[in-house]
C-alpha cells in the first residue's frame, strides 16, 4: 500500500522524522520558492511548513489532508484560503516559549552589559579598553520592561523578569486575559515612554504591522532597548532604522525582519548599537525537537481522520470528515 506523502519547507528534526519512519515518505522542498511549491504540492498529503508559503497555493491542484505549522506562527500560512479549501489548519503552540523568553532576556544582558563590545576590545584592543565600557552598563534589577503581547511566551518574559531579575513589568495587551499580579497592563501609548526595554511578543496580524510606527517609537526612552523576537513588520523597519541612527532611542535586538533573509544592503547592518540573529530565537536543538514532534503527532491524528490537538480552523472540520468518509466509499 502506497504510504502518504509529507512535504516540508525545510527539513523535519531527527526525532519527528523517527516518528514517521514506515508510516509517511517525508520529502523535502529543494527550495521555498513558489514555483517550486506549484509543483511539488500535487503529491502531498500533508504539508509541514517552516517558511512563507504563497497566498494562492492552495488554488493549485491538491490532495492535503491537512496543512501543519512546525512552529506558532500562522502568518505563513494562508489560513483563509486552507479554510475555502477544506484543508484543516494546526499549530504547536508552546513548544519554543522558553526558548524565546531566554532569548529575549539574553539580548536585555548582551545589550545592557555591553558584552560583545567588551570582547571585541579586550581581544583587538587592550584589557583596559575592554573594561572601560563598564561605564555604561548597568542592572536588569529595578528596571521596567514594557511587553508587547501577553500570549504565552510574553507571560513567559514577564516571570523571568520580574521573578528572577526583580524587574518591574508592564504589558501592553489588547484583548482582556488572565495575568500574573505582578504584571500592571497599560495602553500602549502610556508603557512606551516608561519602558527600559520594550519587547515586541505578539503575533503578526493586520492590526499589528507597524503597530511601533515612527510617533511610537518616538515615545520611548532614549536609553530604550527594543527587542523583537516576533515578526519584523510589528515594526516600522525604516522608522526603526532612522531612531537607532540618530541615538533616539539606546538599541535593539532583532531576530526578525520584513525581509528574509536580511538584505546585505539593509541599514541595519550599518548600526553600532544593534545585535542581529537570523530568525533563530526559537531554535535550539530542544525547541526544535519540541516543535517536530508536536508536528508529527498532529500529522498522526489526520492519518487517522482524527482532529488535531491544536487545530485553528475548526469549521473545516465536519466538511473534511465528511469528504473523507465520502472518498473511501467510492
Amino acid at each position: 500500500m502506497t504510504k502518504p506523502v509529507v512535504l516540508c519547507t525545510l527539513p523535519l528534526h531527527a526525532a519527528g522524522l523517527q516518528m514517521l519512519e514506515g508510516v509517511a515518505d517525508v520529502v523535502v522542498a529543494p527550495d521555498t520558492r513558489a514555483q517550486t511549491l506549484y509543483g511539488l504540492i500535487g503529491s502531498a498529503d500533508i504539508l509541514l511548513v517552516r517558511s512563507q508559503l504563497p497566498a494562492d497555493l492552495f488554488d493549485h491542484p491538491n490532495h492535503l489532508i491537512g496543512v501543519i505549522r512546525n512552529g506558532t506562527g500562522l502568518d505563513l500560512i494562508p489560513v483563509e484560503s486552507a479554510t475555502q479549501h477544506g484543508i484543516p489548519v494546526a499549530n504547536v503552540p508552546g513548544a519554543n516559549v522558553q526558548t524565546v523568553a531566554e532569548y529575549c532576556v539574553a539580548g536585555m544582558l548582551a545589550m545592557t552589559r555591553k558584552l560583545e563590545t567588551m570582547h571585541r576590545d579586550l581581544r583587538e584592543r587592550s584589557w583596559n579598553e575592554g573594561r572601560a565600557h563598564t561605564e555604561h552598563t548597568a542592572d536588569l534589577h529595578g528596571k521596567t520592561i514594557g511587553i508587547i503581547g501577553l500570549g504565552d511566551i510574553g507571560a513567559k518574559l514577564a516571570a523571568i523578569c520580574h521573578l528572577g531579575f526583580g524587574m518591574r513589568v508592564l504589558a501592553y495587551q489588547p484583548r482582556p486575559k488572565p495575568k500574573a499580579e505582578y504584571v500592571t497592563t497599560l495602553a500602549l501609548d502610556d508603557l512606551l515612554p516608561q519602558s527600559d526595554f520594550v519587547s515586541i511578543n505578539c503575533p503578526l496580524t493586520p492590526e499589528t504591522r507597524h503597530l511601533l510606527d515612527a510617533r511610537r517609537i518616538g515615545l520611548m526612552k532614549s536609553s530604550a532597548i527594543l527587542i523583537n523576537a516576533a515578526r519584523g513588520p510589528i515594526a516600522d523597519e525604516a522608522a526603526l532604522a532612522e531612531a537607532l541612527r540618530a541615538h533616539k532611542i539606546g538599541g535593539a535586538v532583532i531576530d526578525v525582519f520584513a525581509q528574509q533573509p536580511l538584505p546585505r544592503d539593509s541599514a541595519f547592518l550599518a548600526l553600532d548599537n544593534v545585535l542581529l540573529t537570523p530568525h533563530a530565537a526559537g531554535l535550539t536543538p530542544e525547541s526544535f525537537a519540541a516543535m517536530s514532534t508536536g508536528a508529527v503527532k498532529q500529522m498522526l491524528q489526520l492519518f487517522k481522520n482524527e482532529r488535531p490537538t491544536h487545530l485553528v480552523n475548526p469549521d473545516v472540520w465536519e466538511r473534511f470528515i465528511a469528504k473523507r468518509r465520502a472518498t473511501r466509499a467510492v
